[in-house]
């Protein structure tokens, strides 16, 4: 995320019969709390045929984290040795403070390998897909409300008042980046977002109404 590493079959539960999955890859991004790291999980979840990035950081896990798993937690030694080898297809600094990264060759493979890919990263990294790959399916995932995007930060209780001013700052930026991307999703409630972004991706929903788009 910035999920899951590991490989699974694009045919597994959850594909059934009509349009196979588009396989390029989609990026999912959005403001800072909005709820893309609850959709990931929902995704790996309940649609495990698709594969989702997981992200380097330098960051320090959050409670409930687990290495490998949720992120690669790395020190700035080894970021900047992935950074000079040119491991990572995007890399970024978000919040002014911590660095993110996505390995490039675990998303190739999995593209290679025909399988549905998700990368949840923030804006900048987005960006840096866009003239990458800019083939990529790029997913905007946005509040309902200003003040339900302020509930939800306030609510997760994992950033000190300081860290939370820097965060909304960040996110009133990142909304104005809309228009950016190709499809724009509202994580009203996560199973509907979640199964609105399955089908964007082509992949049939658990309730059988996915179609490419």
């Amino acid at each position: 995320m910035r999920s899951d590493d590991t490989t699974r079959d694009a045919g597994g539960p959850g594909q059934g019969p009509g349009p196979g999955p588009d396989l390029r890859l989609t990026v999912l991004a959005g403001p800072t709390a909005v709820g893309k790291g609850t959709v990931s999980a929902d995704v790996r979840a309940r649609y495990p045929q698709i594969w989702l990035s997981v992200s380097a950081t330098t960051r320090r896990p959050r409670p409930g984290e687990i290495d490998g798993v949720h992120y690669h937690f790395v020190d700035d030694a080894t970021f900047d040795r992935m950074v000079e080898q040119g491991e990572f297809l995007e890399w970024a600094v978000v919040h002014g403070r911590n660095r993110y990264g996505t390995p490039r060759a675990a998303v190739l493979e999995r593209l290679a390998a025909g399988t549905p890919a998700l990368l949840e990263i923030d804006l900048a990294g987005a960006r840096q897909v866009r003239a990458a790959m800019p083939e990529a399916r790029f997913v905007f995932l946005a509040p309902p409300s200003w003040d339900e995007l302020v509930r939800r930060l306030v609510g997760r209780g994992t950033e000190d008042e300081e860290e939370r001013e820097r965060r909304l700052t960040t996110a009133r930026v990142e909304l104005a980046a809309e228009a950016e991307f190709d499809h724009v999703i509202v994580n009203d409630e996560v199973h509907r977002a979640t199964d609105e972004l399955v089908s964007i991706m082509g992949v049939r929903t658990r309730e059988g109404s996915g179609v490419g788009r």
